[in-house]
């Protein structure tokens, strides 16, 4: 990590609740929290913003100790420099835009610039035009972008995004997504994103961090989660197929490329740079190319066959790293094991594109 990342580790007791966990996030890294309700992942944002003291560990922003609890030292949350962003935006619907986003830098006692820094930030983000609306009005993916120039605005030095799609419908996700991603592979900053949605945890983050029960249980990429899954929550959520793409114009069945593979989709309002998302249950396989409706058949090779509870997951390398869904029964016909070569195929409706 750099001079300028994040440094995390704490523990803290809440009642039966036992948090401890340790991270770090590099400036301009995304690091997604993901993980079952109750596990911490909240937890943990709150104590890298201050909002609770640990009982013991120590947070640090590039040079500046947030908390050390072994010194004693603790800086309350308005002095930590945190752009802090909750899934409900909590904006003050009597203010206007404008007045919304040059909340933040008062609040941390720039007042004099505040305007400035509110129409520097609302053109940024293309919300000028928005300026002097009030923001009870706004749509859920205008209050998600007033929420962030609020937080920016600020002048942060790391950024805390806590599930910041969740109240928006999945057109908005997908627009905001895309958005977002852009927005932050720029910024320069150290990123934590608390995510429920595995696309938005892969999309968003550079790496995926998966909480249980209080503690940090696998930290990677999503391929070497999907490669090497600690658990059957890890197998479970880093299964999902997921890959960027660039996207050709036109309508109807169409080409979209992740790296040297060619998938056939159907997305007839969208081209350029995207995601593609399927489940491993949509993947079907077979010792033999067979004619059939599939528009995507893949010849590969199996990597990897993790048993769950109810099946098995098959790690396959067709170009590009894939999963698998397929029963018992199936796994032994088909004799699957580590070289097995195979062919996978998935249908075209079952391959969700996203912005």
């Amino acid at each position: 990590m750099n001079d300028d990342g994040l440094a995390f580790e704490a523990a803290i007791t809440l009642g039966p609740f036992r948090f401890e966990a340790s991270f770090s996030v590099a400036a301009g890294e995304t690091l997604a929290l993901v993980g079952p309700s109750g596990a911490g992942k909240t937890t943990a944002l709150a104590l890298a913003a201050g909002l609770l003291r640990p009982d013991r560990g120590r947070i640090a922003c590039g040079e500046t100790t947030w908390c050390d609890t072994a010194s004693g030292a603790f800086l309350p949350p308005e002095s930590r420099r945190v752009g802090l962003l909750f899934q409900e935006h909590a904006l003050f619907p009597h203010l206007t835009v404008r007045e919304n986003v040059a909340y933040g830098p008062r609040a941390r006692g720039r007042g004099r610039e505040a305007g400035s820094l509110s129409a520097r930030w609302l053109e940024r983000l293309g919300l000028s035009a928005l300026g002097d609306r009030r923001a009870g009005g706004l749509s859920g993916g205008e209050r998600q972008r007033v929420a962030l120039a609020r937080a920016l605005a600020s002048e942060p030095v790391a950024l805390l995004l806590d599930e910041p799609f969740a109240a928006l419908d999945v057109s908005t996700r997908g627009t905001l997504r895309s958005e977002l991603k852009a927005f932050l592979a720029g910024c320069a900053l150290p990123t934590v994103l608390v995510a429920h949605d595995p696309v938005d945890a892969f999309a968003l983050g550079d790496r995926v961090a998966v909480m249980e029960r209080g503690g940090l249980t696998q930290v990677g990429t999503h391929e070497e989660l999907l490669a090497h899954p600690r658990g059957p929550f890890v197998a479970e959520l880093a299964g999902l197929n997921l890959y960027r793409a660039e996207l050709a114009p036109g309508r109807g069945l169409k080409e979209a490329r992740a790296g040297e593979v060619a998938f056939h989709v159907l997305a007839d309002d969208r081209s350029g740079p995207s995601f593609l998302a399927f489940a491993p249950s949509e993947v079907v396989l077979a010792s033999e190319h067979r004619p059939g409706s599939p528009q995507n058949v893949f010849p590969g090779r199996v990597v990897e066959v993790q048993p769950l509870p109810d099946r098995l997951q098959v790690v396959l390398d067709v170009g590009v790293t894939m999963a698998a869904d397929v029963t018992r029964e199936a796994g032994a016909s088909l004799k699957l094991a580590a070289g097995r070569p195979v062919w996978a195929s998935v249908k075209a409706t079952a391959i969700r594109v996203y912005g």
